[in-house]
């Protein structure tokens, strides 16, 4: 099998020195875990399981979610790639993604109960593995602190302040070269700081269910020109690959990726 290039902290420390240090000990750390070993093997199991003429869907969180015919991407056979507590969305319909993707600290604290329970495969942060039970569907992801996509997850990832890089990246490691984003609004009702920590109001408008973040729960503003430039690295990689994400989201106001229907991108076939 081919090799790809990893986001490796200890290459980081050879190449930069000054700075590499707390991601090179940080790796370490997470090296040093009984869990490590595991988990990278199974990392490598999924790398390469799909090809070319697959088809990935990115569930992202925005309010547009709601509009996403499921039943569409069920039909297609689409492998589909929830984020974060889109079990929220489990109690009003049948539809279940084929896996799902958290790094945020507040995101599998306040949804650990749920990752505990589920038989749907997990790719979690490395740091939850005290909060959530290891078994065989829950892989755990070391993040570095690296601007970098990784076209092989099995070592590190970059999170590039959003979980959708994440989820870009474990596409192209899982063989997936035509990715589809619906739900990315790229846009927020609450305002502040890139990357505060804020507390929850009553009802959340930013995200696809009004309990998403709500309730004086502990919850990060995006970073919405950093996401932009993860999301550039993520078409760039697709792209001289052979392959393209595009944002079949329904509005929205991301436009990184070139728009096309959710319709247009399950019927199409690649050649």
């Amino acid at each position: 099998m081919h090799q790809r290039p990893t986001i490796s902290p200890y290459r980081h420390l050879l190449g930069a020195m000054v700075g590499a240090w707390p991601d090179v000990k940080d790796r370490l750390r997470w090296d040093l875990n009984a869990l490590s070993r595991p988990s990278r093997q199974k990392l490598l199991a999924w790398r390469d399981r799909f090809g070319a003429a697959d088809r990935a869907v990115v569930l992202c969180n925005g309010p547009s979610l709601n509009r996403v015919d499921f039943d569409a991407i069920a039909q297609a056979g689409a492998f589909t790639f929830g984020l974060n507590k889109i079990n929220l969305l489990f109690a009003r319909s049948s539809f279940r993604p084929s896996c799902i993707v958290a790094v945020n600290g507040h995101v599998i604290e306040q949804n650990a109960a749920f990752y505990d329970d589920t038989g749907i495969p997990l790719f979690l942060d490395s740091a939850a593995h005290t909060r959530v039970r290891h078994r065989d569907n829950v892989h755990f992801l070391h993040s570095s602190h690296q601007a970098k996509f990784a076209r092989d997850c099995s070592l590190s990832v970059s999170q590039g302040a959003t979980v959708t890089f994440v989820a870009l990246q474990l596409a192209f490691h899982m063989g997936f070269r035509r990715v589809a984003l619906v739900g990315c609004d790229h846009s927020f009702a609450t305002k502040g700081p890139a990357n505060a920590t804020v507390t929850a109001g009553a009802v959340d408008h930013s995200h696809f269910d009004p309990n998403y973040f709500a309730g004086g729960v502990k919850w990060q503003l995006p970073d919405l020109l950093t996401s932009e430039v993860s999301y550039t690295m993520a078409e760039q990689t697709f792209r001289e690959h052979g392959g393209e994400v595009v944002n079949a989201t329904d509005g929205g106001r991301l436009e990184v990726f070139r728009r096309q229907s959710l319709a247009e991108f399950l019927a199409a076939r690649t050649s």
